[in-house]
């Protein structure tokens, strides 16, 4: 019993941190994307930028507002949160994560556009109407989610308190079938077609214009982003389809090792909101530049404000030792 219990204690400090770590970097690294996109002025005039700014705000709700609650579920013996916090958090993680892979879709058409009809497709990809399908993003994912208010509910079961799928079998099922197929297998054939042909484009095509190749070759790296960041979020979400696929249709026993498998695929598609900050600081050198300026300009602050504190420092004693002065001369 010992041994059980120290490897419980053992697993659930891991988990903690798990979790700790992908909600500090999640929080660090998206706020620092939002505010170097808000920064650089070209986010209401580059639509890439705008996708990338609605991307951000998708995982960075998603750390705020689910990561910490869902950390107690593997934690914790039982559901503290109420009610409706157990309805909220299931469903704005459905919310962000459709809103994540509908903007990687839309983005995924943006740059095959740009690249393959770059002077057809000027008078489309304007920045009004990107961030009308930005909107158009986060209405679908908003549709697409509802169900999931419903879906779990906070239940008593032998005096514990669980927040635990509250549909039947068949409807959940249905369910679960639905967000498989329009939350990740359709996004995922049309990111596969949009940046295979957009690939096959760029190496087949050969433009003898120097200024229009140039064009095409920052237009690539832009490309190569975006497209590092679909596969990491296909390959991030994967797991946690798997295990929901097996557990409906194939053989998922409800023993510990499974228990383990589902929270290793919950950590690795939790972990996927915090790791485009590092893509885009490894790709993009104009991400890197603006994170530098906002880290010298965090540490010129601290300076100004350690140069402002220490005369007022000095100030006051220097007062100290005239009026102490005063007080021997007067004695």
């Amino acid at each position: 019993i010992l041994q059980n219990f120290e490897f419980i204690r053992a697993e659930t400090v891991l988990i903690s941190l798990g979790f700790s770590l992908i909600f500090l970097l999640g929080i660090a690294g998206n706020s620092l994307v939002l505010a170097v996109l808000c920064r650089n002025g070209q986010l209401k005039t580059k639509t890439t930028n705008m996708f990338i700014f609605s991307l951000g705000v998708a995982d960075l709700c998603f750390i705020v507002f689910c990561v910490p609650f869902q950390v107690t579920i593997y934690t914790l013996d039982q559901w503290v949160f109420g009610s409706v916090l157990c309805k909220a958090v299931h469903f704005l993680i459905f919310l962000t994560m459709y809103a994540s892979i509908f903007t990687l879709s839309a983005v995924s058409v943006d740059r095959y556009l740009a690249i393959c009809y770059p002077l057809r497709s000027r008078h489309t990809r304007t920045p009004k109407n990107a961030l009308t399908s930005i909107c158009l993003v986060w209405v679908l994912a908003l549709v697409f989610s509802a169900p999931y208010l419903s879906y779990f509910s906070q239940m008593d079961l032998a005096g514990t308190l669980l927040c635990i799928p509250a549909w039947e079998p068949r409807p959940r099922i249905i369910m679960d079938m639905f967000t498989f197929i329009f939350g990740y297998l359709i996004p995922f054939l049309v990111l596969s077609l949009t940046y295979t042909r957009t690939v096959h484009y760029l190496w087949t095509s050969v433009d003898p214009v120097k200024d229009v190749s140039e064009s095409r070759r920052s237009k690539w790296k832009v490309t190569k982003m975006i497209i590092v960041v679909a596969v990491l979020f296909c390959l991030c979400w994967l797991p946690h389809h798997l295990v929901v696929l097996f557990m409906w249709f194939g053989y998922f026993p409800l023993n510990h090792t499974t228990y383990i498998l589902r929270i290793i695929s919950h950590l690795v598609a939790y972990a996927n909101s915090c790791l485009n900050p590092i893509v885009y600081a490894l790709v993009s050198k104009h991400f890197r530049k603006g994170f530098r300026k906002a880290f010298s300009c965090s540490m010129k602050r601290r300076e100004v404000n350690r140069i402002r504190v220490i005369p007022a420092t000095n100030t006051v004693s220097s007062a100290e030792t005239k009026a102490s002065e005063e007080d021997s001369t007067a004695t």
